[in-house]
């Protein structure tokens, strides 16, 4: 009868020591799993991140990472993954490093191919891997075959699939998006292209497009509840685009405003908009509302404006309460969400290629000198801090855990130290 006593109560001291180090896990704060962190618009819902630092001042770790690339990190737990590419030997890789040391766990090469054209700016691994926790999902070039692979956290290849074709002259980016069962990718080429959906526990093929009206792009899908259903903007093929992510059925569809984008849309719940700006042969920011229903071209009430100044080029923009930021190739523009109206105009502050993040009410600039502006929202400028790295640096930042992690041309570093 004691010994059955004596267990439960360990039993009951066990659980409630695992209920206190979930809650204090998570107080400690979020995973940075994917593209613009685990909201898809560069948020982060932490309050305890660095606002200063340089190349050697509050910087926890700096590991140098073999080859060369501009895709951003991401971070589940103690680990952080990372895509690659060594030009010499014309190999594609992921790679682990640990998250409290820096050290690299595991690097694997996923494809060996010859390398793609690209632009003088871009790398031969620009799009940043997605994790669900349990495996880590990558996408690279072959010829012109699109890419994609799930390795664990140990390292080992659980599927490899081609889903469909791409080509451009100006590169390869593609970055997946974890959806429910699925692994979401959109590859929008000048004469081939794909959008897909594949499992993520084979890798086959839940649906697939092949694009229409090819123009190269390399905008990530943004997934959210709009308008009361579930959509994923894809902006590309000289168009925005909805689609149910579940069966890839075309919600609606806009053509233009012009023929190519980069930029990762938003959506604000606030106003209900979702915005989304094409970069050649202009750069037009359009906030859309994402109710409409087949073509929506024609319809005058569903674009609620546009603008010229504060449309992004390659960087993302971001929202802060009633404002949307974003730079204008070296300038930081400040518009009203609601009604597109420029609040202030910010020069120098780029320019940039890596999109902005926010935590604890204040967004990180960084520019492709290594220059982080920190920036608070709001009706007129506010600068609460500029940070020199010392090392160029094209690539996104991410937030885990109370630290910043950037990639430079060279070195991944680790931003703040705990404690400090």
């Amino acid at each position: 009868m004691e010994t059955g006593i004596v267990k439960r109560i360990w039993s009951g001291l066990i659980l409630l020591g695992l209920a206190i180090m979930a809650g204090q896990s998570h107080a400690l704060g979020e995973n940075w799993p994917a593209w613009r962190g685990p909201n898809g618009d560069g948020t982060s819902g932490e309050t305890n991140v660095p606002t200063k630092w340089s190349g050697t001042d509050n910087i926890a770790w700096k590991t140098a990472i073999p080859g060369s690339g501009h895709s951003s990190p991401i971070v589940w737990g103690d680990r952080i993954f990372l895509s690659t590419a060594v030009p010499e030997t014309k190999d594609r890789m992921l790679l682990c490093l640990n998250r409290l040391t820096g050290k690299i766990i595991w690097q694997k090469n996923v494809v060996n191919a010859p390398l793609e054209p690209k632009h003088a700016d871009s790398s031969y691994a620009s799009g940043t891997p997605a994790t669900d926790g349990e495996k880590v999902y990558v996408s690279f070039l072959d010829g012109k075959d699109v890419v994609v692979a799930a390795y664990d956290f140990a390292g080992e290849q659980k599927w490899i699939c081609r889903p469909g074709r791409f080509d451009s002259g100006l590169g390869y980016c593609v970055s997946p998006v974890v959806f429910e069962d699925t692994v979401l990718i959109t590859a929008c080429g000048n004469s081939t292209g794909v959008l897909a959906a594949l499992s993520r526990s084979d890798g086959k093929k839940v649906w697939a497009i092949e694009t229409k009206a090819h123009s190269m792009c390399f905008t990530v899908p943004l997934v959210r509840q709009m308008a009361g259903r579930l959509q994923m903007i894809v902006p590309g093929n000289k168009a925005i685009s909805s689609y149910d992510p579940k069966d890839g059925k075309e919600l609606w569809t806009m053509d233009g405003p012009s023929e190519q984008f980069a930029a990762t849309p938003v959506f604000d719940v606030k106003t209900g908009l979702v915005f989304a700006s094409s970069r050649y042969p202009k750069r037009i920011m359009e906030a859309i509302k994402p109710d409409g229903q087949g073509s929506i071209t024609t319809s005058k009430d569903k674009v609620v404006w546009q603008a010229n100044l504060g449309a992004p080029d390659v960087s993302s923009a971001i929202i802060a309460g009633d404002y949307f930021l974003a730079l204008d190739k070296a300038a930081l523009c400040c518009l009203e969400t609601a009604t597109g109206k420029l609040v202030w105009k910010q020069d120098k502050i780029g320019p940039a290629y890596a999109s902005p993040v926010m935590a604890n009410g204040l967004v990180y600039f960084l520019n492709n000198k290594g220059e982080m502006n920190v920036v608070k929202p709001g009706a007129t400028f506010e600068l609460v801090a500029t940070n020199e790295l010392g090392e160029k640096t094209f690539a996104s930042p991410a937030i885990s855990q109370g630290q910043i992690f950037l990639r430079g041309f060279n070195n991944l570093y680790c931003i703040g130290v705990p404690g400090k």
